[in-house]
């Protein structure tokens, strides 16, 4: 509760400066001192925040450096459900989310080395990061009114009297996700790109995004690059998977005869088609499985278009000068509603109609979502 104050009302980089420094100072009028400094450099997102004591009272001093980030609840879009909160990186446990709830339930109250502390949203966090090898208090407290800390506290430490001392340096980061920025701050910072269950395979498919921009110069080109990249590598698959519904779709005619002969009799009409596919050699779940195999990388690449925050702003072709945000005239989910619908025409229909009905529904849904 301590009030600073700074020397001047107004700070500016001067032209060639490599760093700004920025005290705040707080006297308490009977010798005891604190300064507490922010240091800015041009391009970094961050600040160095170095902590002085000059004790002149005649009497040795004892205390801690707090550092710590508030944020009000915010919960997450339910169609884009990415993480807000708080996480925390220790040796120990490494990557740790702790959630708004988490922090409702009970104090966080841990002593960690190094590490550093967090609070994410899509695209941006704050994070403080002290010394490697400093040892701190991680806490959090849920203030009420939907407000939130979580924040960290340095061992006690003592000043004698008519002297000064210096807590440890510590960092301050406030910015966007960057992952190449993040890897050189701090270990696993740059998990806050958070790509879930997913990240080994997320993680070498934002590598090939970032390869594929860097050749073409466009995040957009860049996205259908790698998802002509993905899709030759699971050509093979695919290739079986259209054989086996092909296999299936020439099998249609028998199987609404046997439909015709058996009427409600599921378990002689089960029967009699496990004997046809046993005598033409086809798998009839041969068209799902290629499918279930590539399930989990294009779910990776979705993440990866979700959290990449190289995506905001970023032009394309046209109309969209935004990839991150959706296309104002929906021409692009219309399209894709559009090749759905005919890749679904193209597969022959599941035998129970209500099945066929949903599969030929869903083009239209997953265009409204989209």
């Amino acid at each position: 509760h301590a009030v600073y104050t700074s020397p001047q009302s107004e700070y500016r980089l001067d032209p060639g400066s490599t760093e700004l420094s920025v005290p705040f100072v707080w006297d308490s009028g009977d010798g005891f001192k604190v300064t507490k400094t922010y240091v800015f450099r041009p391009g970094s997102y961050v600040i160095d925040v170095t902590l002085r004591v000059d004790n002149q009272t005649g009497l040795p001093w004892q205390g801690r450096f707090y550092r710590q980030l508030q944020r009000d609840r915010e919960d997450a879009s339910a169609l884009v459900p990415t993480y807000i909160g708080g996480v925390i990186y220790s040796d120990a446990e490494k990557y740790e989310k702790i959630a708004f709830d988490d922090m409702d339930d009970a104090n966080l109250n841990r002593t960690v080395g190094g590490g550093w502390l967090a609070m994410i949203q899509h695209y941006f966090l704050g994070a403080w990061i002290p010394q490697a090898n400093e040892s701190n208090l991680f806490y959090s407290v849920a203030l009420g009114n939907n407000r939130y800390v979580l924040g960290m506290v340095t061992d006690t430490k003592e000043i004698a009297a008519n002297s000064s001392g210096d807590f440890s340096r510590t960092q301050l980061f406030i910015g966007p996700k960057v992952q190449s920025m993040l890897e050189k701050l701090a270990p696993g910072l740059e998990l806050t790109v958070d790509y879930g269950w997913l990240t080994v395979i997320a993680k070498p498919l934002f590598w090939l995004l970032s390869w594929s921009e860097s050749i073409v110069g466009n995040w957009g080109w860049a996205i259908a690059i790698v998802t002509l990249i993905v899709k030759l590598i699971f050509f093979p698959l695919s290739a079986a998977s259209y054989r086996s519904m092909a296999n299936m779709r020439k099998l249609q005619p028998k199987i609404a005869a046997l439909r015709e002969r058996y009427g409600d009799d599921r378990q002689r009409m089960s029967q009699a088609m496990m004997e046809i596919y046993k005598k033409e050699k086809i798998n009839p779940f041969g068209g799902c499985l290629p499918i279930l195999i590539q399930i989990p990388v294009f779910i990776a690449l979705y993440w990866v278009l979700l959290e990449s925050v190289e995506l905001r702003q970023a032009p394309f072709i046209f109309w969209i000068d935004d990839l991150s945000t959706r296309d104002p005239y929906y021409v692009l989910p219309v399209l894709m509603g559009i090749s759905m619908l005919i890749q679904t025409k193209l597969n022959p229909p599941p035998p129970d109609p209500i099945q066929a009905k949903v599969m030929m529904a869903l083009p239209i849904i997953f265009t409204f979502f989209f």
